[in-house]
């Protein structure tokens, strides 16, 4: 936990010794009266906390902010619905990297019941935003869309002249994505990326129709969350975003 991420409504309360936060700052941290450690407002500030009481119940502290937190990238990932326990990492590690938005959209080919995990009923989809979030010592969380078709995830994504959109697809590519990227300009992107089956026929035109480049990133098959974590790199790292 590289910083402790609070409410608006959160930050000014103690928290209770029970809660995940002052366990850590307490038992890992080994924090004590008077004592630091970093904090933020989620998608708001970043700052210090300041320890003023522990009691038997709660840990008090005061919060200086210090800065707007780390800005999200220009960045949205498309992302056919993958297996749930695949979906945990994959959406902490894209968060940690700094994406904007993340749609998560049922495909053609892809496994319907996905689309019905707990994970995303029950909050635990954005619970794994705000846990990369404070991997990357962030305070801004990427939001989360969810589509039942890609067509319906297309239609409600807003895009300008500007914007990159690369279709991540092993099937005939009209080229490497790292090539794509050194041959067209941009200031902001777009990755879709598929199910583990991959894009149908259907859904390749549709995403062509809407301005994608297919592209590759070599022979091997990966796995979404694979796949979705070395683009967002990639590009990332094309875009200077990691420099």
């Amino acid at each position: 936990m590289n910083i402790c991420l609070f409410t608006p409504e959160e930050i000014t309360k103690p928290l209770s010794l029970k809660d995940e936060r002052a366990k850590h700052i307490i038992k890992i941290l080994h924090k004590e009266v008077g004592q630091t450690f970093n904090a933020g407002v989620i998608n708001q500030k970043a700052g210090i906390a300041t320890i003023t009481d522990i009691t038997d119940t709660s840990l008090s502290f005061t919060f200086v902010p210090q800065s707007e937190g780390k800005p999200l990238y220009p960045l949205i990932m498309i992302i056919g619905f993958p297996r749930p326990i695949q979906l945990k990492r994959l959406l902490r590690d894209i968060a940690a990297l700094g994406v904007s938005q993340v749609h998560l959209t049922g495909t053609e080919l892809g496994e319907k019941s996905y689309m019905q995990s707990n994970l995303v009923e029950h909050g635990t989809a954005y619970q794994m935003l705000v846990d990369g979030t404070v991997q990357a010592a962030s305070t801004h969380v990427p939001e989360l869309f969810l589509h039942k078709t890609l067509k319906e995830c297309l239609a409600s994504i807003k895009t300008n002249n500007s914007q990159l959109k690369l279709c991540l697809d092993n099937i005939n590519p009209s080229g490497s994505l790292n090539n794509i990227l050194q041959n067209n300009a941009a200031s902001s992107y777009i990755a879709a990326i598929g199910s583990e089956r991959g894009w149908t026929n259907t859904e390749r035109q549709l995403l062509e129709e809407s301005g994608f480049i297919r592209c590759g990133m070599g022979p091997r098959i990966m796995r979404t969350e694979t796949a979705a974590t070395v683009s967002a790199s990639i590009i990332s790292a094309h875009a200077g975003w990691m420099d």
